[in-house]
């Protein structure tokens, strides 16, 4: 793998927030739901209400990651219409709200991209104003191509980690990525739970101590609190299918951005008092 490039749009947003005392707040949603200029609407409502980077994900028809409630809005989204290249709409809109202040991630299983090709793919979103994209079902080990394009691209590249993961995944992993490492902090899919994953502390400093330079924690985090806890130990605090829940209401859609917005703010509320108070409320 490629290894020339070291510049990383999330990683210096990662680094001015963490000279400010906290945590980024990365916020999920995926493109096209309900369609695709309301899922611009619904990502700008995120910025505005206070999320630090934005990770927009390409709807899939096989979600290994994804929990009911964010695979709900990605079957919505498929059977609207919504395509590869719809993200980069997305992209744009979220580098033009926020003046270029927001990184915004892809969130892709890697079939899309193949389908759309590697270095096509790379080359537009840069194009866009894409900070890079995060891969779940892809590992370093067979990532050459989308390496050496995003190398070329200036792009970040997000790998996961997970508590399963050994000192010796944990280094590689460290190693290829740029921006952050993604820790799951549970075994299994997306959705909120009651408590973060035990593990998640643990997870964050042994990736730490395998190299890597920031780590994100996903998968379970619902509320403020929750968020605040993360916050703690984290570089960064990964929210998605709370947020997406507040838009597969029956009300109108302007109430469901209100919603949005809302629990956008009490999560990054969360993240902000999380090493100024000790995390709690």
């Amino acid at each position: 793998m490629t290894g020339t490039v070291t510049s990383s749009k999330t990683a210096a947003r990662l680094d001015e927030l963490a000279g400010a005392g906290r945590a980024a707040l990365v916020g999920y949603l995926p493109v096209g739901f309900p369609d695709v200029q309301r899922s611009i609407e619904a990502v700008t409502t995120m910025v505005d209400a206070g999320v630090d980077v934005v990770e927009i994900g390409v709807p899939y028809t096989d979600p290994v990651m994804d929990g009911p409630v964010i695979q709900r809005a990605a079957e919505a989204a498929l059977l609207a219409g919504a395509r590869v290249r719809d993200v980069l709409s997305v992209v744009e809109a979220v580098s033009d709200r926020s003046g270029g202040t927001v990184p915004a991630l892809v969130m892709s299983y890697y079939n899309p991209v193949l389908r759309y090709g590697v270095g096509a793919f790379a080359r537009d979103l840069a194009g866009a104003g894409g900070a890079g994209m995060i891969t779940p079902d892809l590992i370093p080990d067979e990532a050459d191509e989308w390496s050496a394009a995003a190398d070329e691209h200036g792009l970040d590249k997000v790998y996961l980690v997970a508590p399963s993961s050994t000192p010796e995944r944990l280094r590689l992993t460290a190693r290829a990525s740029r921006g952050f490492v993604y820790a799951a902090s549970t075994m299994g899919v997306t959705g909120a739970r009651e408590s973060v994953g035990r593990r998640a502390e643990e997870l964050v400093a042994d990736t730490r101590a395998a190299g890597a330079r920031h780590v994100c924690v996903g998968l379970g985090v619902s509320t403020g609190d929750q968020a605040a806890e993360v916050g703690r130990f984290a570089d960064g605090v990964i929210v998605g299918s709370t947020l997406v829940r507040t838009l597969l209401s029956d009300d109108p859609w302007a109430e469901r951005l209100d919603a949005l917005g809302r629990v956008t703010a009490e999560l990054a509320a969360g993240v902000a008092r999380a090493r100024t108070t000790g995390g709690v409320s």
